[in-house]
């Protein structure tokens, strides 16, 4: 089942340079969906994601693919920094501290990661979560919840 998107452009993004589109960095918002999308409207808050993923599967598109989205902040990956500039951000609503992630919104991320995956080569070892790029500064996703959705994207597709 396509799951619906709906855009909302966010102004908290980058034009230049052209994003590189090497992979995916989750996160979860803590806030509900609504909250989130309204603060992502607002140039104070200087913080966006290229898709935020509502609990029943709906997602918001905010930053084009080939734009920068200002998800990861002060951030290194694999020996780089600044992940905001080649990985892609998705946010799940919610905080996965508390809450796990549904069915919903992992069939929507798998949907939306299909696509690219394969136009962008994505393997596994580009893909990640705020927890791992921000270590010690940021707690998302909780690790349970990383687990389960990483399994999920490798059983989809690896």
């Amino acid at each position: 089942m396509p799951w619906p998107e709906i855009s909302i452009p966010s102004p908290n993004h980058a034009v230049t340079p052209p994003h590189e589109r090497i992979g995916v960095c989750f996160h979860h918002t803590v806030i509900p969906f609504g909250e989130t999308l309204a603060l992502m409207q607002t140039t104070a808050s200087r913080v966006s994601y290229h898709v935020v993923i509502s609990t029943d599967g709906t997602r918001a598109r905010l930053v084009a693919d080939h734009h920068v989205a200002w998800h990861a902040g002060v951030s290194s990956f694999k020996g780089r920094n600044a992940a905001n500039a080649f990985l892609l951000g998705i946010a799940f609503a919610g905080d996965t501290r508390k809450d796990p992630l549904t069915a919903s919104q992992i069939a929507s991320a798998l949907e939306w990661m299909g696509p690219r995956w394969s136009k962008y080569r994505w393997t596994l070892e580009w893909i990640t979560d705020h927890r791992q790029v921000a270590p010690n500064r940021k707690d998302d996703l909780k690790p349970d919840e990383w687990a389960r959705l990483l399994q999920a994207i490798r059983s989809h597709f690896v």
